[in-house]
């Protein structure tokens, strides 16, 4: 209209449908039962580590609050980041394919970028929730045994480069999706390698080859706990095994710029190609 109010036939923009998109998925996440699936996940891991805690009275962490999260945090919210990614966005683009909802999604005056980036926030909101609901059940731990002092900078830090992590990792994820068209082997191959093969492999490398597995998502990781850390790990450590012919084992720990670096190419690189694999699919 001359008026500037929209028409009745109007289209709305690539960023207003992803946005639409997403709410949408969002909302379906909130009512499945994936989302309570995850949400009991982080509930157990914080029952545990609050009785753990409560038992042993405070593991011999109750002296520094950055050993508290440098621990816990640090190593905990890897686990529920994968479990996030795994659960959110396994499927979320090859239940496309087998479910034939793109089918009918792709006749209609969508692009499908904007089915790709509205799927990839929905799944990015849902397992910010469950970082979130880890992070509080580890505040209410430190505010029992630490109390105004649970709080730190290194805290806000360490959640920063998580959320680069969750955004490298779920790029990863819905790269993995957009290469299978049925749900169920989209989501095995994601769940073992995150879960098992990166770790095995990256050991791999860095012990047998002696190389470092900078191209290893999962190497990437260890940045999250600097923060808390008073001096960051050496960049390549050698240790000889006891015995005259023991053989030195090699590991690598990343600079806190190459993680950082790694986590965000992975997020650039990996979403692009997923995308790209997606819009080069065909409904059938």
């Amino acid at each position: 209209m001359t008026d500037g109010t929209p028409s009745l036939g109007h289209v709305p923009g690539t960023f207003r449908q992803a946005v639409l998109l997403s709410r949408y998925q969002f909302r379906d996440y909130l009512r499945s039962r994936r989302f309570v699936l995850m949400m009991a996940i982080v509930a157990i891991i914080g029952a545990i580590l609050t009785f753990v805690l409560l038992y042993y009275n405070g593991a011999g962490l109750t002296g520094s609050s950055d050993a508290f999260y440098g621990t816990f945090w640090a190593g905990g919210v890897t686990v529920v980041i994968i479990f996030a990614g795994i659960i959110f966005g396994g499927d979320a683009i090859a239940g496309e394919f087998q479910n034939k909802t793109g089918y009918f999604l792709m006749g209609l005056p969508i692009r499908r970028n904007s089915v790709y980036v509205g799927k990839f926030l929905a799944a990015f909101t849902a397992s910010l929730l469950s970082v979130l609901f880890y992070l509080v059940i580890l505040l209410a731990n430190g505010a029992y045994w630490f109390g105004g002092a649970a709080l730190s900078v290194a805290l806000f830090e360490s959640f920063a480069i998580a959320l680069l992590y969750l955004l490298a990792l779920l790029g990863a994820v819905f790269l993995f999706s957009s290469m299978f068209k049925n749900s169920p082997y989209a989501v095995l191959v994601v769940a073992v390698l995150f879960l098992f093969g990166f770790s095995i492999i990256q050991a791999l490398i860095s012990g047998l080859v002696k190389v470092e597995p900078w191209f290893i998502i999962t190497y990437a990781q260890n940045v999250i706990s600097y923060p808390f850390l008073s001096s960051i790990p050496a960049h390549m450590e050698t240790v000889k095994a006891p015995g005259p012919r023991g053989a030195s084992i090699t590991s690598y720990n990343p600079t806190y710029a190459e993680g950082l670096a790694i986590m965000g190419g992975y997020f650039v690189l990996t979403a692009v190609a997923g995308l790209l694999l997606f819009e080069r699919e065909e409904f059938t």
